[in-house]
């Protein structure tokens, strides 16, 4: 990706992309052995960045920021007439990411989520892609960073020969996770929400008529009521009301600088 793709939705530099070109700026930095931050964000996690100057400004520092929710999409294009015809959606793009990987020999790194997940994530990952090479995996310890510590999950991701890091944390710790551990890897990161719940199959994916018309979120509000029911009941109408702001005028969302300084603490 580059500047000729961001555009400002709500002051979030999201990229103007699809599948193809996303998965094409990931196995190129693998390849070539350079750092690259990727995210992919629904309404949620744009709206975390408006919400928190300091996490918008680590967004727009991002190589590669996808518009994972619908109506992200439909902002690109309302907003800047993109023409995007597909979002590109965290899940399915780690599955299009995953098979060039596999195809050309590249070794992952799963990090985040919990033991449990994980035993049932690789299996279901060597069964989609026989040939893709898992080259570590590391549960989230569900807490700060210690000390020195990012620079010992650094070696062991290095070591491990590695040449993709999954980051599995969820909105927006798996972003500052990835954003703070840029620096320290030569290849790239990608945050991918609730991939790994979604691929080990603890949860089930809408129906494809609920993802074409941007209710995916009624669908996991209804089967996570009690935790996600301020998300959406909440951060919804500001997004919407926010974007006819910025569309007519009313409000400019001006995006902050990128961020340049690596967080003092993070999760791990």
């Amino acid at each position: 990706m580059s500047a000729r793709t961001k555009r400002n939705v709500l002051g979030v530099l999201v990229d103007a992309t699809d599948y193809a070109t996303a998965t094409d700026a990931v196995v190129t930095a693998a390849h070539e052995r350079r750092p690259l931050a990727l995210t992919a964000l629904a309404v949620h996690g744009v709206m975390t960045g408006v919400l928190d100057p300091a996490h918008n400004a680590r967004l727009n520092s991002f190589d590669v920021v996808t518009p994972d929710g619908q109506p992200v999409r439909w902002a690109l294009n309302l907003l800047h007439h993109t023409g995007l015809s597909d979002r590109v959606y965290g899940p399915t793009l780690t599955l299009h990411v995953l098979s060039r990987f596999a195809d050309e020999g590249l070794p992952v790194y799963l990090y985040g989520s919990t033991e449990e997940t994980l035993a049932r994530l690789i299996p279901a990952l060597e069964r989609m892609f026989p040939a893709l090479k898992i080259a570590g995996v590391e549960p989230s310890k569900f807490r700060a960073v210690q000390p020195g510590e990012d620079a010992e999950i650094a070696d062991r991701i290095r070591s491990s020969g590695a040449r993709l890091v999954l980051v599995g944390l969820g909105c927006p710790r798996q972003e500052v996770f990835a954003y703070a551990m840029r620096p320290l890897l030569d290849m790239p990161l990608m945050a991918v929400g609730a991939a790994f719940d979604y691929h080990a199959g603890l949860l089930r994916q809408p129906p494809p008529w609920m993802q074409r018309a941007g209710l995916e979120w009624f669908w996991r509000l209804g089967l996570e009521p009690k935790r996600l029911w301020r998300r959406y009941v909440i951060l919804n109408p500001a997004y919407l009301s926010r974007l006819a702001a910025q569309k007519i005028g009313l409000w400019k969302a001006r995006p902050p600088a990128p961020a340049t300084e690596r967080p003092a603490t993070f999760s791990v």
